[in-house]
Parts: C-alpha cells; structure tokens; sequence
C-alpha cells in the first residue's frame, strides 16, 4: 500500500498540544474512511529540531517510510507567537523545505513562523485576530486579513483562531483526499464543511498603545460618546488638532480612518445588544447612532459577515441557553 501523502506538524516550546493532537486524530480519521472506501491513506507525523539541530520525525504514523512531508503545519501556542530568536531555526528549515516543493500551513499564531521564512512578502495571510495588529507591525510587507478563518495561497495556506484548525483540516483533507472524504470527516467530527469567517467571533480591538496622546485621548472619548453622531471635526476639537493633521495622526496611530474607527465602535454596542437584550433591531440602530436602519443593517453585515437577525441568532444568550439545555 503506497502512502501517496504526508503531513508534518511541528512541534515547539509551548506549541498549541490541541491543535498538535487534534489534527492529528482528524487527519488518520480521514485516511481511514480513504482506504475503506479503496482510495489512499494518509501519513502524520510530527517533527522538531534534535540536538544537533535537524529536523527529525517524533511521531509517525508510518514508522521507517522515507521521504519528507509534502505539507508542513506550524501551529500556535496559547502564551502568544513566537519571537524572531525562537522562530529562527524552523523558519530556516520551513524555507528548505519549501524550497523542495514542499507546502506550508500554519494555524493561529503560526502565521508569525511562516512570516519569519519571508516567503509571505507581498501576500495575503491570516492569523488569530488578536494578533493581526501584531503580525502587520512586524511584517509590514504582508497583507493581514484576520476577518478570514483560512487563506488558502495554493502553496502555503494560513488559518485563524485557535480552533481554525478544524478548518484547516478539512482544506487539506480536501486537497489530499477529495470532497467526499473531507465531508464524511466533517459529518464524523461534526464540524462545519461550508466554511467559516473570523469576523462573526471577532471582537473591535482598537490600537492603544500608539504612544500618540491626543489621538488615545480622543479613542477612550469615543468609547464614552459611543460614537454618536460624532464626526471628524467633532474629533479633531477633542483632539486639539487642525483637521487635516488629526486625520494623518489617527490613520497612523490606529490603522484606519476616523470614520472607520466609528463603525468599528458602534458595531461592537450593536454586537452586545443583539446578544444580550432583545430590543428590536432597529431600535439596536438607533441607540448606536443610525437613523436608517437599512443603512445599519448594511454596515453591521459588511462588518461583521452576518445580519443583525443571524448574529443574533447564532450567538444570542438565548441561543446559549438553548444549547446548553
């Protein structure tokens, strides 16, 4: 029986043991419904630097098959991503490996050791969207897109959220595989198939420490106000600023523009009222600013992903009462 092909995950100080496990029992699940339905297997194993520094196998599922894994998996850990020192030895490694053919995958905070091989210059990633701030800051010249679950770039693939693994175990039992087995594996582990996106979890986690005074003033004013009816001029007098110079100073600081930063804020009450009140969606729209609800309900959706009535319903308390029953 010929293992037509492998996954390897790494292992690090701290690295994320569900994830690492997690994957693990998914993808083996996935190579066995393969082989009973007289397809391929699929080999896992898990690899980590030995004392001299290269990379060896820790675990396998084939125990003495050559080759190497033809997709590599970094994961995150929950302590935070690696820094430059610590990501270093796999970054070189990952790039040799790349360089082979082979395809890079990372989960949550693993965006940041694939970033660190450089070969995510110019493209777009994602990663947990706590950390997107982070991973912009210290790889400017990659496009961070932290309202998606999975970035799928042919050869290297990136995912979000600590639990986005589950996603990223069916792209590439998919890919491996095909879509009957990754759908028998998603029905097996109930997990969504169809897909998901990082912005219906995400919470507004604006930049603070900026280190620019009038622009924080002016954020933690916003969060007073809710960002009612607050315009840029409103902003700029808080701020003590001439209009034109507070716009260049608040895009720097926090990443986005004045207005945006106002959405962000209202959407964020929106988000809190729909789950925990049962106001009427359009009053929701008025108490966080807008006068037509249409124009609300538009925002919250480019926003967020969902309309206020789905994000209500999948993450209002009483639905939690009710799954929880």
């Amino acid at each position: 029986m010929t293992v037509t092909s492998e996954v390897g995950i790494l292992l690090y100080q701290n690295c994320q043991s569900a994830m690492v496990h997690g994957l693990t029992d998914m993808l083996m699940t996935a190579g066995d419904f393969s082989v009973a339905r007289g397809g391929h297997p699929l080999r896992v194993s898990h690899w980590s630097p030995d004392e001299t520094g290269a990379f060896a196998r820790r675990f396998d599922t084939s125990p003495g098959s050559p080759g190497s894994a033809d997709i590599l998996v970094a994961g995150g850990r929950l302590s935070g991503p690696v820094t430059a020192e610590e990501a270093a030895p796999f970054a070189r490694w990952l790039r040799t490996e790349h360089g082979r053919g082979a395809v890079l995958a990372s989960n949550c905070g693993g965006a940041f050791l694939l970033a660190e091989t450089g070969l995510l210059a110019g493209r777009s990633a994602t990663t947990h969207w706590m950390f997107a701030d982070l991973l912009q800051t210290r790889f400017p010249d990659l496009h961070v897109e932290p309202e998606k679950i999975v970035i799928d770039d042919g050869d290297i693939i990136t995912a979000g959220g600590l639990m986005a693994w589950t996603d990223l175990g069916m792209r590439l039992i998919d890919r491996l595989l095909g879509p009957s087995i990754m759908v028998e594996t998603s029905r097996f582990f109930l997990v969504d198939a169809s897909g998901r996106e990082q912005r219906h979890y995400g919470n507004f986690a604006p930049r603070l420490t900026h280190g620019d005074e009038a622009i924080l003033k002016v954020q933690h004013w916003l969060q007073v106000k809710g960002a009612r009816a607050i315009g840029v001029a409103d902003m700029a007098r808080e701020a003590g600023l001439e209009e034109r110079t507070f716009l260049r100073r608040f895009k720097a600081a926090t990443g986005i523009k004045p207005t945006e930063y106002t959405q962000c804020v209202r959407m964020e009450k929106a988000r809190e009222l729909l789950q925990f009140t049962k106001r009427a969606v359009d009053q929701i729209a008025w108490s966080v600013g807008y006068e037509d609800a249409a124009a609300f309900r538009r925002v919250f959706n480019r926003l967020v992903g969902l309309s206020p009535g789905d994000y209500r319903k999948r993450f209002g308390a009483d639905h939690e009462i009710a799954v929880a029953a």
